[in-house]
């Protein structure tokens, strides 16, 4: 049977399509992905406690991938420190070819059965940790292998598929399967496959770090100040957080200590000598 991440096309014949027709059925066809997650809530919330758990009792969270789903994964670690204020280090990624290499897309690379397990052993994964594979066809041998050594290990696993029953989710402690059908161009996962896989990274970072309490009511109080837009936004924050009128003190409060969410805990400090 042919997965249906390889089953053909619905569209016929695109390149005698105008501009407007290709970009109508491209945008149709994305707007099936929400429902295909819709249908994984269930399973995708299973797994983000499985994450939240292991990030509250001090392990780490590695995402393995190849191709588009690993390029992916590796904007969401690059994103998190930054917009989280977490230590480098809890969110991770495992790329086939390595993330040095990561924009030649070395794509043989995702068939190498044991290096992924070897990377893993370079970063020292141990009990404490969670791998998440990511894979479109459910059958990379990169994630696979890594698996299945996890599995032996005693080493927690979850994964994002696209095809249902794969060897993969078989492989796994906590399976995501979420089927978006066939591509507008026979194969090409980087598509729906892709926009399903980045809107599943986002809910899991952002559900985690809300869950690890990176968030309060709807702000990022421990966003790292790494420039003017991002201060600005912080200063203002802190001013309507803690009542500060003046903009001037509040940044200097929020300079001397680094974040919105530490110049809050000493500004009641403060009030409270």
């Amino acid at each position: 049977m042919v997965p249906i991440t390889e089953q053909p096309s619905q569209h016929r014949h695109l390149e005698n399509k105008s501009i407007k027709e290709i970009t109508e059925l491209i945008n149709n066809e994305n707007g099936t992905v929400t429902g295909a997650i819709e249908k994984v809530l269930p399973q995708l919330n299973k797994l983000i406690q499985a994450i939240t758990d292991k990030l509250k009792a001090g392990g780490r969270l590695f995402y393995l991938g190849a191709g588009s789903g690993g390029r992916l994964a590796v904007l969401d670690v690059i994103e998190l420190p930054t917009t989280f204020g977490i230590e480098k280090g809890i969110v991770n990624i495992v790329l086939a070819g390595g993330i040095e290499r990561l924009i030649e897309a070395r794509e043989e690379m995702e068939d190498n059965y044991n290096e992924g397990w070897e990377k893993l052993l370079q970063e020292e994964v141990n009990s404490k940790d969670i791998v998440l594979g990511i894979s479109a066809s459910g059958t990379t041998p990169f994630v696979l292998g890594a698996l299945e050594a996890c599995r032996k290990n005693n080493i927690t696993t979850g994964c994002i598929v696209s095809n249902p029953d794969s060897s993969i989710s078989q492989h796994a402690d906590y399976p995501v399967e979420v089927i978006t059908g066939p591509e507008v161009i026979t194969g090409s996962t980087r598509m729906k496959c892709g926009t399903a896989q980045k809107i599943i990274f986002d809910i899991i970072s952002t559900t985690v770090m809300i869950q690890l309490g990176r968030v309060e009511d709807n702000q990022m109080v421990h966003v790292q100040l790494i420039n003017k837009k991002i201060t600005d936004r912080a200063v203002k924050m802190l001013m309507q957080k803690v009542g500060i009128a003046d903009y001037a003190e509040a940044e200097s409060l929020l300079l001397a200590n680094g974040s919105v969410k530490k110049a809050m805990d000493q500004f009641n400090m403060n009030l409270q000598k």
